[in-house]
C-alpha cells in the first residue's frame, strides 16, 4: 500500500506521480483511506505545480474513477454512444454543450446516443440546474436513464448520483475552494462508458494533455477543443484548436466558424447572466431563433456529430443540426426527455 506521506513527499520535491502511483493514490482516496488533510495537500500540490496535472496523473485517476462510477447500461440499439461534457474553467457563456446534446440526439436518431454527463456550477446555471429548470428529472435512476437512451437517444447523467465515492474527497475540495484535478477527471468518467466524446476545455496546453489522456484511455473517437480566446467550447468568438483522437492517433487543426458560414460575435453577446436567462436561451434556440446562441449550438452539435461519425465534416454537421432545430425535432426531443425521465 502506498502511504499518503510517500506521495506527498514526492510531490513536494516537484516530481509528478507515475500512472501507477496515481492509480494507487486515487484508489485509496475514493476508498476512504486518506484523511481530509492528506487529500487536500495532494490536490493543492498538483494544482499549484506549473502546468498542473500530467497525463500520467490524469490517466491513473480516470481509471480509478471509472472503476468506482455507478454505471448506466447502454442499450444495444447500435447507435454510437457519445458524451459532450467539458471541463469548465472558462468564463461562462450559456449552456452550449447541454443544448447541443439535445440537438445531436434529434439530428441523428438511431445513429447516435448521447449520455450527457454534467453537474451543478458555482454560477448556479450549470447543466444540472438548466436541465432541472427545463423539467428534466436529474435524479432519474440508472434504469430510467437507460430507457431514455433507448427510446429518445439522450439522457442526462447528474454527476453527483454517479460518483458516490467522491464523498470521501468532497470536504477537502470544498475547503480548498479552487478547481482541482477532479474537475478534469469527471468529464473523463462517463457513467455509460461512452467511447466517443466532444470535450471542451479552457487552454491549449490542457486540451493537448486531455487529447493524449483520451488516447491512452482507449477512446474510440474523441474531439477535444479550445478556442484561441480561452473558451471551453467550439466558439464563434475566435478560432478554435481542434484535436481529433481516433484509435490512439491524434491530429490537430484550426477551425474558424466564419469559414463554415456562421457569424462572428463578441463573448458578451453570448452570456446568460442568470438561470432564467439560460432557460430562455435554451428554449429560444430549440424554437429556431436565429443569432449567435444558435450558431454556437450548431457548431458544437456539428462537433458531436463528427465525433460520432454521423457527419462527414463540420459543414455537414451544421446542416444536420439546423434541420433538427428548424423541423422542431430538437424541441420535441426535450419534451420527450422531460416526460420519459419523470415517468
Amino acid at each position: 500500500m502506498t502511504e499518503p506521506q510517500e506521495i506527498l513527499n514526492q510531490l513536494l520535491t516537484g516530481v509528478p506521480l507515475s500512472e501507477r502511483q496515481s492509480q494507487a493514490a486515487f484508489e485509496q482516496i475514493l476508498s476512504g483511506s486518506w484523511t481530509e488533510a492528506h487529500i487536500g495537500a495532494m490536490l493543492a500540490l498538483i494544482a499549484s505545480r506549473p502546468g498542473g496535472p500530467t497525463v500520467d496523473e490524469l490517466v491513473g485517476g480516470a481509471k480509478v474513477m471509472r472503476r468506482h462510477v455507478t454505471p448506466i447500461a447502454a442499450p444495444a440499439t447500435g447507435g454510437r454512444l457519445i458524451d459532450t461534457c467539458g471541463t469548465g474553467g472558462a468564463p461562462k457563456a450559456f449552456n452550449v454543450s447541454t443544448i447541443a446534446a439535445l440537438v445531436t440526439a434529434a439530428a441523428a436518431p438511431g445513429r447516435v446516443l448521447i449520455a450527457k454527463h454534467g453537474s451543478t456550477s458555482r454560477t448556479g446555471r450549470g447543466s444540472a440546474e438548466l436541465m432541472q429548470a427545463l423539467g428534466v428529472n436529474v435524479a432519474a435512476t440508472p434504469e430510467a436513464q437507460t430507457r431514455c437512451l433507448e427510446k429518445l437517444g439522450v439522457c442526462f447523467c447528474f454527476a453527483i448520483h454517479h460518483h458516490p465515492a467522491m464523498k470521501h474527497a468532497a470536504p477537502a475540495r470544498k475547503a480548498l475552494g479552487f478547481p482541482t484535478i477532479f474537475n478534469l477527471l469527471g468529464p473523463l468518467t462517463n457513467p455509460a462508458g461512452a467511447p466517443r466524446q466532444l470535450m471542451g476545455t479552457y487552454s491549449a496546453d490542457l486540451a493537448q494533455k486531455l487529447a493524449h489522456t483520451l488516447a491512452r484511455l482507449g477512446a474510440q473517437k474523441a474531439i477535444v477543443v479550445t478556442s484561441h480566446d480561452g473558451l471551453d467550447e467550439l466558439t464563434i468568438t475566435d478560432t478554435n484548436i481542434v484535436h481529433t483522437i481516433e484509435h490512439g492517433a491524434i491530429s490537430t487543426r484550426v477551425v474558424d466558424a466564419r469559414s463554415l458560414g456562421l457569424g462572428h460575435a463578441p463573448f458578451d453577446s453570448l452570456v446568460a447572466a442568470t438561470l432564467d436567462d439560460a432557460v430562455r436561451v435554451a428554449r429560444d434556440v430549440l424554437a429556431g431563433a436565429k443569432g449567435p446562441h444558435r450558431d454556437m449550438v450548431l457548431l458544437n452539435t456539428a462537433g458531436a456529430l463528427v465525433a460520432a461519425d454521423a457527419a462527414a465534416d463540420f459543414a455537414d454537421g451544421i446542416s444536420q443540426a439546423a434541420t433538427a432545430i428548424d423541423s422542431g425535432a430538437a424541441a420535441r426531443t426535450l419534451d420527450a426527455l422531460v416526460a420519459e425521465s419523470n415517468a
